[in-house]
């Protein structure tokens, strides 16, 4: 809950996030935390940081288990499917892959390894064919979430358990039921509790301590406030990770995005829509801090946004009356993203420089540097393409070919002709705009000149 100089570890930057339950499409809640945490680990290796990102799967659960069970097909054959669509979704959103993509049900060992652990250090104890852990034995149990346990005790949806010897105890290993997938453990056959997975995962390829956990704000407590028991509880090492940023939730009305609520707006759906960079600006355009509430007329600003900036860099240079002088917009940017990754002031930032290459162009004065640092702000940090989308790819050569038999038209006086086709383009969703360099026409979010 505060903003501190970032001073990694080692050399390389260790970074956790916590992914998805493969049960159900991804929607854009989770669009919002995976572009954003995109966006931090491409700010970090800008400023010249290795970055190691681990993103889990979590690819057994009850919710799992139970969608499963109501199609009458396997629950790997159903996570697969999940985690297929996600995978294609992520690389239409231009976010770059995680360097390892640990499945829960790939861990197990390390799972079962580190809950001995805990058990031998009097920090877990079975009951049952369950293994619980023993808030009680850590003293500094809430820390995160910056509550007492007997605030958390009264507030809390409290785990059932016949054998937990506190109420806040909660699960690292579940006793197998029938008809679910089980492993053998020391404690009879189960499956690991949800916690446990992210300690693991995360010991495994990271290590005892990382530099940087991330994930939404409803994760505070209880999955990361756990996380931090039992991780420092098993290796002793405190603080287990360094930097903690949980971004805001995407609301839908007054509720959260959630599969569980059954309200989601799928990712697939929503980028075929608007595109990739809309949707990134979408997200970026709010501090990752605050809330972020879905409106198709915000998406729809922030498509016109990426064209404004497309438009900026499809440009033709100019020389002979100075040049723009872009370096200062490179310090504004630099400066809003070093505090708290303002990616809202950021952007505006470029929309700013944007607007100046449109001046100096009609100035006549030269704007290519610009032009490039606009573009590298935009892609390298940011993750925006800028580029012509697939569906004005397919459609550009019959709207040129339309533009060009309208200017032969015009040459020939047949005004009302023209004119006609330039408002049946238009009921079709296409834009003209006339000036001294030619005719710009513009698809939905995309523009170019002919």
């Amino acid at each position: 809950r505060s903003v501190e100089e970032f001073v990694p570890l080692g050399d390389e930057v260790k970074m956790y996030v916590c992914g998805v339950t493969p049960y159900d499409r991804s929607h854009l809640g989770h669009a919002m935390s995976y572009v954003i945490f995109d966006v931090l680990r491409r700010y970090l290796e800008y400023n010249g940081y290795k970055v190691q990102h681990v993103q889990n799967y979590t690819d057994i659960d009850d919710k799992i288990i139970a969608r499963a069970q109501r199609l009458g097909i396997q629950p790997d054959e159903l996570t697969e499917h999940y985690i297929s669509e996600y995978s294609a979704d992520m690389q239409a959103l231009n976010v770059l892959p995680a360097d390892v993509y640990p499945r829960a049900t790939h861990e197990i060992p390390k799972m079962i390894e580190m809950i001995q652990g805990l058990i031998d250090k009097d920090s877990a104890y079975s009951a049952e064919g369950d293994v619980y852990f023993r808030v009680g034995a850590k003293d500094d149990y809430g820390k995160l979430a910056h509550r007492s346990l007997d605030s958390m005790l009264a507030g809390a949806r409290v785990e059932p358990g016949a054998g937990k010897q506190h109420p806040m105890d909660f699960a690292l290993w579940k006793g197998s039921k029938p008809g679910e997938p089980a492993w053998d453990s020391p404690w009879g056959p189960g499956r690991p509790g949800w916690h446990i997975e992210c300690s693991a995962m995360s010991l495994r390829y990271l290590g005892e301590r990382i530099d940087i956990h991330g994930g939404g704000a409803d994760l505070i407590f209880p999955h990361h406030e756990n996380e931090i028991a039992q991780s420092e509880s098993y290796t002793g090492c405190v603080p287990f990770a360094r930097y903690w940023l949980h971004h805001g939730l995407l609301q839908l009305g007054e509720e959260k995005m959630s599969k569980s609520l059954e309200n989601i707006i799928s990712i697939g759906d929503t980028v075929g829509r608007y595109g990739s960079d809309a949707v990134r600006l979408f997200i970026l355009s709010s501090h990752y801090r605050t809330p972020l509430t879905y409106r198709e007329e915000n998406l729809m600003a922030a498509q016109r946004g990426a064209q404004r900036l497309r438009q900026a860099l499809e440009l033709q240079d100019v020389s002979g009356k100075g040049e723009l002088d872009a370096e200062p917009y490179r310090g504004r940017f630099l400066e809003e993203m070093d505090n708290d990754l303002n990616t809202a002031q950021a952007i505006a930032t470029l929309f700013d420089l944007a607007r100046e290459i449109n001046r100096a162009h009609d100035e006549g004065r030269s704007m290519g540097s610009a032009q490039t640092l606009l573009r590298s702000l935009s892609a390298d940090i940011l993750g925006l393409t800028l580029a012509q989308e697939e569906n004005s790819k397919e459609a550009a050569p019959f709207i040129d070919l339309l533009i060009e038999i309208r200017d032969e038209l015009r040459q020939q006086k047949q005004f009302a002709l023209a004119d006609t086709v330039r408002n049946r383009l238009s009921d079709l969703g296409v834009a003209l705009e006339d000036s001294a360099e030619g005719t710009r026409w513009r698809l939905g979010n995309d523009s170019r000149y002919k």
